[in-house]
């Protein structure tokens, strides 16, 4: 990610293949463009923007380049004030990344359509010089490793998850049942076939604060949580701590235990890379403006042990961006928390949430860093006929937008939404088709699939 004085200037990658424009640079006003197609699907696709400033540093930039084929547009961009006219494009410098140092690097990028070719773009220019380089391939990007060997300690950069080398990812992973009731779902044979045959990037930890949970037991079920972190830290997957607050709605109710419960965890777990914070489950019958009271009570909490760690916040109408209560993601975009290296939880479950959910998504993402820590392949009450269409289009815009998601659930709970068949947890096979539920055998085939994770 931080090759920073490279050989090349300017750099296209499409659809996996990189190129670069031009003659080389020098280094008092030049500049260097990777450009990245990461998806691309019938008439659309995604793709990123790294510009790295090789001359003197500047305060304020504009990127510039032009669309080759008069058919592509961009629909909407994240980290930058997109606009275009006619082929020309451009790209203006928001607040967080408006100062670029010599060397430093600003990560932009777009969701576009096409209705012809979709040739890479031409003639890059930041602040009108041009962005220019030698026609060399970069090195192979490493994939040995464990997510977290090759992510190492996440961060929140724009609308994105990023990883150590400042570049977005998608993690991909699986939550935990209620912890109080599926504990013997989750030990080292389970943990083992998610890290190596789901080959699952991360486990949510769902820690019920009612229900017979945390509140009857605050030491017990903090260590179970931390026993729980250590075995996904020791199998190289993150970890996202849930304080599933679910009834009653107003996670305000919990305060002062999840206070207690933060200020534990996250001391004990601040020197590891591999854990998240999600601080309330699914906010419900409760407005925007006393989650967002809860959340600026709570990260100061974590952030006293833990400064680094990425802190996931729940969104009003169970986590649904307010959708399930006739609302948008509006109320928080006009007043998001205060705090820095914070994600959006959005909640969906495929038969019950379908095209004005995932319009939503779509819309917000380009203005609020999104993370789905919960979502189902069924109704909205965990049972029901798997929705396999609606699975399908969720995941697919899931991957487009580099959103991270786990899924509800890693258990053989009797609902159809657990991913074994009853009986499962008894044994020791948590990964043959013989064990798995039409739901189960969907998400392991989706999240088995190669990860991409950028390192340069």
């Amino acid at each position: 990610m931080k090759r920073l004085l490279a050989l090349l200037a300017t750099c296209a990658t499409v659809l996996g293949l990189t190129a670069a424009f031009g003659p080389q640079a020098s280094a008092a006003t030049g500049c260097r463009v990777d450009y990245t197609v990461t998806s691309q699907w019938t008439g659309g696709f995604q793709a990123g923007v790294k510009v790295t400033n090789l001359g003197a540093p500047v305060t304020g930039w504009t990127l510039g380049f032009a669309m080759p084929d008069a058919g592509q547009k961009v629909v909407q961009g994240w980290n930058a004030t997109w606009s275009q006219s006619g082929s020309a494009v451009t790209a203006v410098g928001v607040d967080w990344n408006r100062t670029l140092a010599t060397g430093a690097a600003a990560d932009v990028g777009f969701t576009g359509s096409f209705t012809g070719a979709n040739p890479k773009p031409t003639a890059f220019t930041l602040n009108g010089v041009a962005c220019t380089g030698s026609l060399e391939e970069p090195p192979p990007v490493p994939v040995d490793g464990t997510p977290v060997d090759i992510n190492g300690q996440l961060h929140v950069c724009g609308v994105n998850l990023c990883n150590q080398y400042n570049r977005p990812i998608q993690l991909r992973g699986m939550s935990t049942h209620g912890i109080q009731w599926f504990s013997e779902c989750y030990n080292a044979a389970s943990l083992d076939a998610l890290a190596k045959d789901w080959k699952s990037d991360l486990l949510r930890i769902a820690m019920y604060v009612q229900e017979d949970g945390y509140e009857t037991d605050p030491a017990g079920f903090t260590s179970r949580v931390n026993s729980l972190v250590d075995m996904a830290e020791a199998r190289g997957m993150y970890a996202l701590i849930d304080f599933h607050t679910l009834t009653p709605g107003d996670p305000n109710f919990n305060l002062a235990r999840a206070k207690t419960f933060f200020a534990s965890v996250a001391a004990r777990n601040a020197g590891k890379k591999n854990v998240i914070y999600e601080i309330a489950n699914e906010p419900n019958g409760v407005s925007w403006s006393a989650i967002k009271n809860y959340a600026e009570q709570v990260i100061p909490v974590i952030r006293a042990a833990d400064p680094d760690a990425v802190v996931i916040v729940g969104t009003r109408g169970w986590s649904s961006l307010g959708v399930s209560d006739g609302s948008n993601e509006s109320e928080v975009v006009n007043n998001p928390v205060n705090a820095t290296n914070l994600m959006y939880a959005f909640h969906f479950y495929a038969a019950s949430h379908k095209d004005n959910y995932r319009t939503a998504v779509s819309r917000a993402a380009s203005q609020l860093p999104l993370f789905v820590s919960e979502f189902g392949t069924v109704s909205a009450t965990g049972g029901g006929a798997m929705d396999r269409a609606s699975t399908t289009a969720w995941l697919d815009l899931l991957d487009q937008l580099k959103i991270s998601y786990a899924n509800w659930t890693y258990s053989e709970a009797p609902e159809s939404s657990a991913a074994f068949k009853p009986g499962t947890c008894s044994g020791s096979d948590y990964s043959s088709s013989g064990v798995l539920t039409e739901s189960g055998a969907l998400l392991k085939n989706r999240i088995s699939t190669a990860d991409s994770f950028p390192t340069s």
